[in-house]
C-alpha cells in the first residue's frame, strides 16, 4: 500500500531458523547472512504500535513502533518502519517501469484487479536486479532519514497471478533483505503467511501481518518469527481473535481501511 493510494493486499525461534540456514544455503552465503541480520534490530515485541501509511500524524500516547511511507519522515524518538511498494507500481506510475511491468501471454500489462496497480516482473534474474536497484534506492532513503526497518509490500503477488512463483518472489525479496541489512535496517515479511519457515532464504526479520485474525493466520507468522510479529486488523471481529489469542504476546492494532488520520470522519484506531 501507499502513503496515497493504497491499504496493502488484504486479505521459531532464531534459531530454528540459524540450523535452517545450515542446510539450504552455502556455508559462506550462511555466514555472511548471519553477520548481517545480528547487525539490525526488529521492533521490540508486544510494543504499542500504529500503522500511519496513509497519513503521517503525532503517534497516540503508548505507540513505541510506527509505519509510515518512505515519502514520510520517521517519528522522533519511536522505532519507525518504512513503507515502500515492492512488489507492483503506484496507480499511474507505470511508465516509470518501462519493460519491468508484468505482461500476460498477449502482452497486456496484469493488474491486481483489487487495487489497480500494475504487477512488477521479477521471474528473471536480469529484471529481479533492475526493480530492486529502484526499491533499494528507495530503502536507502529510508535509512538516511533515520527509519530502522523497512516493510516491503505485496510480497504475496505471486498469490494473484500463475505468472509469478514462489520461488520468485522469494528470490527477489532475498535481494532486498541483503540491500536494507548493509543498511542497517531490519526488514519485514509483509503477508504470505505460507512464507514464515523460509527465513533462512529470504533474509527476513520480523512480520508485518494484516488481518491474520480475521484469516486464522496469526500463528503461521508467530511460528516463523516468535513474538516479533505486527498486526494490523480492518475488522472488529479480526481485532477480537488475535488480541484472545496474541493479545499478551504481539503488537495488535485495529485500523481503518484507508488509514486516516485523527480527524478524518473515517479514522479509527484500537488496540487490545
Amino acid at each position: 500500500m501507499s502513503l496515497f493510494s493504497r491499504t496493502g493486499s488484504r486479505r521459531r525461534a532464531a534459531a530454528a531458523a540459524a540450523v535452517a540456514a545450515a542446510v539450504v544455503c552455502p556455508l559462506t552465503a550462511c555466514a555472511s547472512a548471519s553477520a548481517a541480520v545480528q547487525d539490525v534490530t526488529p521492533p521490540p515485541a508486544h510494543a504499542g504500535f500504529d500503522y500511519q501509511i496513509g497519513t503521517a500524524y503525532t503517534p497516540p500516547a503508548g505507540v513505541k513502533v510506527v509505519t509510515r511511507d518512505h515519502q514520510a519522515s520517521p517519528a522522533p524518538g519511536l522505532y519507525n518502519i518504512c513503507y515502500v511498494n515492492a512488489f507492483q507500481a503506484q496507480p499511474g506510475a507505470e511508465a516509470e517501469w518501462g519493460d519491468l511491468l508484468l505482461r500476460d501471454a498477449s502482452g497486456k500489462v496484469v493488474y491486481d484487479k483489487n487495487w489497480g496497480e500494475a504487477m512488477l516482473d521479477i521471474r528473471t534474474d536480469a529484471k529481479r536486479k533492475q526493480i530492486a536497484a529502484k526499491v533499494n534506492s528507495w530503502v536507502d532513503s529510508c535509512a538516511a532519514k533515520g527509519f530502522q526497518a523497512v516493510e516491503p509490500d505485496n510480497l504475496d503477488t505471486f498469490d494473484r497471478t500463475k505468472l509469478i512463483s514462489r520461488d520468485n518472489a522469494e528470490t527477489f525479496v532475498r535481494l532486498l533483505a541483503d540491500h536494507a541489512h548493509a543498511k542497517g535496517l531490519a526488514i519485514a515479511q509483509k503477508n504470505a503467511s505460507a512464507l514464515s519457515g523460509d527465513r533462512a532464504r529470504t533474509g527476513l526479520d520480523f512480520a508485518v501481518a494484516e488481518e491474520c485474525g480475521r484469516w486464522d493466520e496469526c500463528g503461521d507468522y508467530v511460528d516463523g518469527y516468535g513474538d516479533h510479529v505486527i498486526v494490523i486488523e480492518y475488522e472488529a471481529k479480526g481485532l477480537k481473535k488475535a488480541c484472545t489469542a496474541y493479545g499478551d504476546r504481539l503488537s495488535i492494532v485495529l485500523r481503518d481501511l484507508d488509514v486516516t488520520a485523527p480527524g478524518s470522519s473515517g479514522y479509527v484506531r484500537r488496540t487490545c
